[in-house]
């Protein structure tokens, strides 16, 4: 795995086992969110993601219709950015950033800033990776 790269794990009634060791002596951040299932009892399940550079990557929510995430009107999305690139943030959110720096209507937000707000425009000023939590009411 890289220093991007995200699982996406639902637990499902049953539970399931898993072991979280570094595979080698390198540092490794290790970031989680939890989130109440939709519905109790859906099966235990496990996705990787590998979020592409310059835009938001949807890591976990989405209808029952598709199978690309975990089916949630909760949302999670990462965001890898460079300097200068930008996104807008609609409805209510709770973001993270979780390297790089950035303005979000002219605050300056660093790496660990906890960010909560609606519709707001961030901008990187450094390489960014940022995780924006917001309910089906909100898009990006």
């Amino acid at each position: 795995m890289s220093g991007t790269d995200v699982q996406a794990q639902c637990a499902g009634g049953e539970g399931f086992s898993h072991n979280e060791i570094n595979p080698d002596d390198s540092e490794n951040r290790m970031i989680q969110l939890w989130v109440l299932p939709e519905h109790p009892g859906e099966p235990a399940g496990y996705k990787f993601y590998q979020p592409k550079p310059g835009g938001m990557t949807r890591i976990y929510g989405g209808s029952t219709d598709q199978d690309e995430t975990f089916d949630s009107h909760t949302f999670i999305d990462v965001g890898l950015f460079e300097t200068a690139q930008n996104t807008s943030i609609s409805g209510p959110f709770l973001a993270y950033l979780t390297r790089g720096s950035g303005v979000i209507d002219g605050k300056v937000v660093t790496d660990g800033d906890l960010i909560r707000g609606e519709d707001r425009s961030f901008q990187a000023t450094g390489d960014v990776q940022i995780i924006v939590a917001h309910t089906a009411q909100s898009a990006l």
